[in-house]
């Protein structure tokens, strides 16, 4: 079987190919994954403008499929199916995909698959560039950090997944931005602060560790922020010595990523889950993957995507197309996108259909 994925829900184009030998639960191989960022459109503006953002997928969309299509040595008739982000994310970049994809399911004829973002996300760590993936292997937990996204899942089984936790406030990504607009650092923040604070001290300033009630698996970052803010008012030269910005960086940077690794270990230990998976482009964070591999070391085995499949890309996309084609789901033309979406409201696997908008009340209610 081999899909086409398509995603365009934030600042990245993306398209690839997918193929599965040997019908479900078979390996993987990843023929092509061509993303065309954005970075530079919204770098000045310090975060993604909705409509540059949605103009730049209208720019990009055929050539970035064509792209992938070539590289996997895959005519669109080839196909077997076309898997497409459908929500959550900004409504005008979702509907530039779902709009090329359904143009393409109509030309071709084949099947049409609305794929959850963040399902795309779970299926990340299965995908490995140039080799092959033996099958899935539930149930685990899964942390998804990125810059719109903090949740922690308990995924029983492909479609069948239980909500521990997520964020109160600010996703993880969004912390990293805005703490490095804070410092001056640019956008995006993520990669910013990580540079900045492999030369600092974590240990150098004690920024809060804001883990709420602690028996439950919620995030708040709103907190840390205003921490970090508060500090860079009283202390004038940790924005001018640039071995006390490296203290502070790193010392920002490990206050979230101690936080996630606490309630990502501790949703193992309550689920007695032994299998923990990370992905999200926050996933990229190398102390994040340092300080969870060893706080986990001998008990939970921990499960990372490659660099390049952190970030938002169509391979991810494919796969989770791919698992519900399968599994006999495919969607309808009335298929629309969702610039909301809540990860409970991912229908069991088999039964994709058209996702409905939510009843409005009559006028005057």
């Amino acid at each position: 079987m081999r899909i086409l994925g398509i995603e365009t829900s934030c600042d990245e184009t993306a398209a690839a190919v997918v193929e599965r030998f040997g019908g479900e639960g078979g390996r993987v191989n990843l023929l092509s994954n061509i993303v065309q960022t954005q970075l530079t459109v919204h770098a000045e503006y310090g975060g993604v403008v909705p409509e540059l953002a949605s103009r730049a997928h209208i720019q990009n969309i055929s050539t970035v499929i064509q792209a992938a299509l070539t590289k996997a040595k895959t005519e669109p008739g080839q196909l077997d199916g076309i898997a497409v982000t459908v929500g959550p994310g900004l409504i005008g970049g979702l509907l530039v995909g779902l709009s090329a994809a359904k143009g393409m399911a109509l030309a071709t004829g084949k099947p049409l698959i609305g794929v959850h973002h963040m399902e795309g996300h779970l299926m990340s760590p299965f995908l490995a560039e140039n080799s092959e993936e033996e099958g899935m292997d539930f149930p685990f937990i899964a942390l998804l950090v990125s810059g719109g996204h903090t949740l922690l899942l308990h995924a029983r089984q492909f479609g069948d997944y239980i909500l521990l936790g997520q964020t109160r406030d600010d996703a993880v990504g969004e912390a990293f931005d805005k703490g490095a607009r804070m410092m001056g650092l640019g956008y995006p923040g993520g990669p910013a602060i990580s540079k900045l604070a492999e030369q600092g001290d974590r240990e150098a300033i004690r920024f809060p560790r804001i883990l709420l009630d602690k028996t439950q698996l919620d995030f708040s970052f709103s907190g840390l922020k205003t921490a970090l803010r508060t500090y860079l008012i009283k202390n004038p030269l940790a924005q001018k010595d640039e071995t006390f910005r490296q203290h502070v960086a790193a010392s920002y940077q490990e206050a979230i990523v101690e936080t996630l690794t606490i309630k990502a270990i501790k949703a193992c230990q309550q689920t007695n889950c032994p299998r923990l998976l990370v992905a999200g482009g926050v996933g990229a964070n190398r102390r994040l993957r340092t300080l969870l591999t060893q706080r986990a070391a001998g008990k939970i085995q921990v499960s990372f995507p490659a660099l390049n499949l952190c970030t938002d890309n169509g391979a991810m996309i494919a796969l989770a197309g791919m698992e519900r084609l399968q599994r006999g789901g495919r969607s309808g033309w009335e298929l629309n996108a969702q610039a909301r979406w809540p990860v409970m409201q991912i229908p069991p696997m088999g039964s994709i259909q058209p996702i409905q908008a939510p009843a409005q009340p009559p006028l005057g209610q």
